[in-house]
């Protein structure tokens, strides 16, 4: 309990939450965005100069308070955990049961053995339609505020009030949306279950993140608000708090040099550690600030004279400090500046006094460091918890009075968050220490690209990936240049099929396509016919437009031939083989030196690869073709028929699946295989398929014409290390900054750069 025999709900400034909007006790209406963020530190010196720019032209914008709270803790995986714990139960292959127990025990383990963190942004965004004289007095009056309804206004004239509060509140918002927008952020209003979520975990730190909602959840919405996040017990003393279990305490930021780099802030935001950071931007009317500074120009420039008059040495302090109030005067008087009053508030959290005193040191060290000064809110740490809270009250008042470029310096929205409880884990954003648990198919397209020079990791990291899909109930089929995912394949009990001229394993180019439901027979043909026949002109290699028009006449009187017409029933014919396209081609005019070039695919060395009847089962949850006991030459032609065959067969049946590309710079040597592979990127999206293209030989992928569509198509991109060689080419296909480019270069393996959508 509290020092002074409070409650703890006493202590608690919120009145209720009702239609997405926080009730104060003294009347005042607060709307709360989550905002996301970018990785700041990753941008050019150009990039984050636009951004500044763009910030401080949303704070010139305002003529209201706002607060920006950045909230740190520890990650909670439960809900993710537990949808894993199903994914065991309903999944029926023991092999991948295994796997998913492994994987569920490494996710608990390393975030629980690890500082990993989850960071979230918030702009709060006020309205005070209510002044109350008088009130309650102490400590709770001081702190909180006192809320006194007037038993004189009739319930109806109340809610009128109310609603027109709430709409000029949502014109704030608006204004606030859009602002963050023009930066590149994007902002969504906290519903009334997500608000109570947060405070709840705001005032029981030391419970597991969003355990707040169930609670809500367990007691219903109709409960007294302060009832459900009330903590359990609060203790205050002159240097710290103590909520529950956990200690807290809160310094201030208070003097500041006279040049703030952009990015300061970043390392404080960035700590793996739990605390609270609060920003609050109170905007000065300019008319009045111009008449202060003119006063305090005039107060300067009369003790530079009168010290020149007594022949005194010149005093650069008091000239440096004449200039800059001359400056700001100019700016603000030309609306290029606007003047702020801005208070910094940090709270943090730890287990023991001893921990706390430790990462108050570590902040005050990193503040030091920049000339930044901070202190404790000795005698006044509730009041500092009041000010941190999202909550819009600033009680403990200490601001700093500076103009929109510094306050810029100031740019919060510094740390990207990739985690979810849908997808697989992929990494660790090491900015901040978040877990990077991502599911691909929730972007505009479920394509990905990796590029990265040999011996990088995209390899395992394509296996990992491919494993962690299975987990989640993902098929996955892979083209296989080097035999890399056969041991993959016998651990989970997938297909492995070896593709080669002496090889059991065969696939007919000419298989009748499977006409998926709802669609035209005769264009399911037509579009298989056209496949087709990039598959021959890629054996043959140039062909003239003459002959191009041969075969594909040819292709069709080849179907034809075995009864496989538009118009009739095709699905249980016997399919023709190329040898029959060849004879077909030789009794054509103008087709004999086409079946000439065809004689080494049909009867020549090659035949055992090309013109054999389909003997593979593709009832797997993971089907694994190998290409590499083929020839170089016959590779391209390889994957063209592997990948035309799977994309039968994922046209057939609608379903997750994820098709993986390895060595993907075979196919791109080559116009018509580059065709097929980006006509397969472009139209995986409405089939439920991603498409995973791999490649260390960037510059065969990036020269062909099809390359980097094949990139702008595909939502996910992950570049490991790149060599010296290849960074230019790289850089600028994906546009990376000059730290970018020092990250690839300088990366050890498994490190790299991970593009998801706009993150």
């Amino acid at each position: 309990m509290a020092k002074e025999s409070q409650s703890t709900q006493q202590l608690i400034d919120i009145q209720s939450v009702r239609e997405n909007t926080l009730i104060l006790k003294n009347g005042s209406l607060r709307k709360i965005l989550m905002v996301s963020g970018v990785n700041f530190d990753l941008k050019s010196e150009e990039e984050q100069g636009l951004i500044t720019y763009a910030y401080q032209n949303f704070l010139n914008s305002l003529d209201f308070s706002v607060q920006i709270f950045v909230h740190s803790r520890r990650l909670n995986i439960e809900e993710y955990l537990k949808k894993l714990d199903t994914r065991q139960t309903e999944e029926e292959n023991d092999l991948l049961k295994t796997q998913i127990a492994g994987y569920r025990e490494f996710v608990a383990s390393f975030v629980s053995q690890n500082p990993i963190m989850s960071k979230t942004f918030f702009v709060i965004v006020p309205l005070d339609p209510i002044q109350i004289p008088g009130g309650a007095s102490g400590i709770t009056a001081k702190f909180f505020g006192a809320f006194k309804k007037s038993s004189h206004q009739p319930a109806q004239d109340q809610e009128k009030d109310f609603q027109h509060n709430i709409l000029q509140l949502n014109q704030r918002v608006d204004r606030v949306v859009s602002g963050l927008t023009a930066i590149g952020l994007q902002a969504a209003i906290l519903d009334d279950s997500t608000i109570i979520e947060l405070f709840y975990n705001l005032y029981n730190p030391e419970s597991v993140e969003k355990k707040g909602l169930a609670i809500a959840k367990e007691g219903g919405l109709g409960r007294n608000i302060t009832d459900i996040i009330a903590p359990p017990a609060m203790e205050m003393n002159s240097n710290y708090l103590k909520l529950g279990n956990k200690f807290a305490k809160t310094i201030f930021v208070f003097t500041y040099p006279r040049y703030l780099a952009g990015g300061w802030f970043s390392p404080i935001i960035n700590l793996a550690d739990l605390l609270d950071i609060s920003i609050f931007i109170h905007p000065v009317d300019t008319a009045l600030a111009l008449k202060n500074l003119r006063k305090k120009a005039a107060q300067v420039q009369a003790e530079l004279m009168e010290q020149g008059e007594k022949g005194m040495v010149r005093n650069p302090i008091l000239e440096t400090a004449f200039q800059d109030i001359e400056s700001l005067r100019d700016s603000l008087q030309q609306g290029q500046e606007h003047l702020f009053n801005v208070g910094v508030y940090i709270t943090i959290y730890a287990d023991t006094l001893e921990n706390l005193n430790k990462l108050e040191a570590q902040i005050n060290s990193i503040l030091e460091s920049k000339l930044i000064y901070a202190k404790s809110a000795i005698f006044q740490q509730i009041e500092g918890l009041g000010s941190t809270l999202p909550i819009g009250r600033d009680h403990l008042l200490i601001h700093a009075p500076l103009n929109s470029g510094p306050v810029s310096s100031f740019f919060p929205f510094v740390s990207a968050n990739l985690t979810s409880d849908e997808g697989i884990l992929y990494g660790i954003n090491r900015h901040n220490n978040t877990l990077i648990i991502f599911d691909r198919f929730s972007l505009e397209t479920a394509n990905m690209v990796i590029f990265a020079k040999s011996g990088a990791g995209k390899s395992y990291a394509t296996k990992l990936e491919a494993l962690r899909l299975l987990m989640t109930g993902t098929d996955v089929l892979i083209v296989d240049p080097e035999n890399e995912y056969e041991q993959l394949a016998k651990t989970v009990g997938g297909s492995f099929f070896k593709i080669s001229l002496a090889s059991e394993n065969h696939i007919n180019p000419f298989d009748i396509p499977i006409v998926p439901a709802g669609e035209n027979p005769a264009d399911v043909l037509k579009s298989h016919i056209v496949s087709l026949a990039g598959l021959i002109k890629l054996m043959l290699g140039e062909i003239t437009a003459e002959e191009e028009a041969l075969l594909d006449r040819a292709i069709s009187e080849t179907y034809a031939a075995s009864d496989i017409v538009p118009g009739k029933d095709f699905s249980k014919m016997q399919p023709p083989l190329l040898e029959n396209l060849q004879t077909l081609l030789e009794n054509m005019e103008g087709g004999r030196e086409l079946a000439e070039r065809l004689y080494r695919f049909t009867k020549g060395s090659y035949a055992g690869f090309t013109n054999r009847p389909t003997n593979i089962d593709i009832r797997n949850r993971l089907i694994v073709f190998s290409i590499r006991d083929l020839e170089d030459e016959l590779r391209p032609v390889a994957m063209y028929i592997i990948l035309s065959f799977i994309w039968n067969l994922i046209r057939a049946e609608l379903k997750k699946r994820v098709m993986i590309i390895d060595e993907a710079w075979w196919m791109m040597k080559y116009k018509d295989g580059a065709s097929f592979l980006f006509g397969l990127v472009k139209r995986a999206r409405k089939y439920f398929l991603g498409i995973s293209t791999i490649t260390q030989d960037v510059e065969d992928f990036l020269n062909s014409a099809y390359g980097r569509p094949i990139i702008t198509n595909s939502s996910l991109q992950i570049l490991l290390k790149q060599s010296p060689a290849m960074i230019e080419g790289v850089a600028k296909t994906f546009n990376l900054t000059e730290a970018e480019k020092g990250l690839l270069l300088e990366a050890v393996v498994g490190q790299g750069l991970f593009f998801a959508g706009p993150n």
